[in-house]
């Protein structure tokens, strides 16, 4: 039986990883070859072809100033969530539960709405604004932050901290496990949103990867430029791959920790 489930696991990995070997034959199969012929030509096409070191920046800026913002606003909601007692706490939250459940899609029109009200359209901080917040991290460290024996904060009263001190040198160096685990999703959430960078950027000088990729593969030719398209996908897909492969451990350890499943 543990055999026969090991083999199902095996093929389903293969068959999960099927389109990304396609993508790496493409991006390496030399079209002008009749056999199949090892380049780097697609590469430096596709890189030549579409500004993707703006591309890259664009997407350093947007994914960690979100995360950045995001660390510190849910650490002070948990906090709040965890351990303040304040009206309708319990509601409140039950709402901040709510946007959980509600798909990011949804909130597009809205959304896109206020940001044209705001005047800061194709901008990259109105890519950034709608993540600012997140429930789910609340969420997660507030469950965490529940779970830090009380005394400790006491301690730390006694001794002259200040409510965000307490935060800061009590709370959050045991949380360390969540918060990278949230920093991880965030990240990879991030770098590879698409529908809403593209909806509310019309310049290059704001675009991420995702929708840069977009535009690009739209001005090739379809046919002989699919190697240089599965190379432009590639330049989206390695960092995540290298930055798992090479930390694999700890991503694993930080989720066992910090209780996902």
């Amino acid at each position: 039986m543990n055999r026969l489930i090991s083999i199902s696991t095996y093929i389903l990995a293969f068959l999960w990883a099927l389109p990304f070997f396609g993508i790496v034959y493409m991006a390496f199969k030399d079209a002008s070859s009749q056999g199949y012929s090892l380049t780097f030509r697609n590469f430096i096409d596709a890189w030549n072809a579409a500004p993707f070191g703006q591309y890259y920046l664009n997407t350093l800026i947007i994914v960690f100033v979100i995360l950045g913002v995001q660390l510190l606003t849910i650490t002070l909601a948990a906090y709040a969530f965890a351990r303040m007692n304040f009206f309708a706490q319990g509601f409140i939250f039950m709402l901040f539960l709510v946007q959980i459940m509600i798909p990011s899609d949804v909130l597009i029109f809205p959304n896109s709405n206020t940001i044209a009200q705001l005047g800061i359209y194709d901008t990259k901080l109105a890519i950034m604004i709608p993540y600012f917040i997140s429930a789910f991290g609340i969420f997660l460290l507030r469950q965490t932050f529940k779970g830090v024996p009380y005394e400790l904060e006491e301690a730390a009263k006694m001794e002259g901290c200040s409510r965000l001190q307490i935060i800061r040198n009590v709370y959050v160096p045991l949380a360390k496990p969540t918060y990278v685990a949230f920093g991880l999703i965030s990240v990879s959430t991030q770098w590879s949103n698409f529908l809403w960078p593209l909806i509310i950027t019309d310049s290059d000088e704001n675009r991420p990867l995702t929708v840069g990729l977009s535009m690009f593969a739209k001005a090739s030719d379809s046919g002989a430029q699919w190697g240089v398209v599965c190379a432009g996908t590639l330049f989206i897909i390695l960092p995540l791959l290298l930055a798992f492969l090479l930390f694999q451990k700890q991503f694993v350890s930080s989720f066992m920790q910090s209780g996902i499943k």
